[in-house]
């Protein structure tokens, strides 16, 4: 099995749907939910699901939710680009004991309609400690949500 980081092709044409609402105004609410290196999540991902999820001490099925800290804006990507972008605040998962090895970003709000996929390289591990994802910085180049 594979994770493949990406933003999903559902959620692609989904925001042309209008179906996800990042606000500022009353937005949906979005979470973070960890997976396993036996999870094969990835582009073809339509939503939320418990198989792969990961399990251990301080993780909770369905993952964390997560808090907007960019609103949709837009700016200038490096290649000056025009791109449009959202960013969430860093979460984590404390005196956690379990190994992950990607994520999925999903709707809650909306059926649990997938967002996008995280992989994180290889598996990371916790053992009664923090569990910390770092979301990149929330700029046109950078942010987890881009559309270009």
């Amino acid at each position: 099995m594979t994770i493949a980081q990406t933003s999903t092709t559902s959620f692609k044409v989904e925001l042309l749907q209008a179906v996800h609402n990042f606000g500022p105004t009353t937005p949906n609410t979005f979470k973070i939910a960890l997976y396993t290196a036996a999870s094969d999540i990835g582009p073809a991902t339509t939503a939320y699901t418990a198989t792969n999820e990961v399990v251990g001490t301080g993780y909770t099925a369905g993952g964390n939710t997560l808090v907007i800290s960019t609103s949709p804006t837009s700016g200038n990507n490096t290649a000056n680009i025009p791109t449009a972008f959202v960013s969430f605040a860093n979460t984590s998962w404390a005196s956690s004991t379990f190994t992950a090895r990607g994520a999925l970003i999903y709707n809650s709000t909306q059926g649990n309609k997938s967002v996008a996929v995280l992989d994180f390289g290889a598996d990371k591990t916790t053992a009664n400690t923090t569990f910390l994802i770092e979301f990149p910085t929330a700029n046109a180049s950078s942010a987890i949500v881009r559309i270009s």
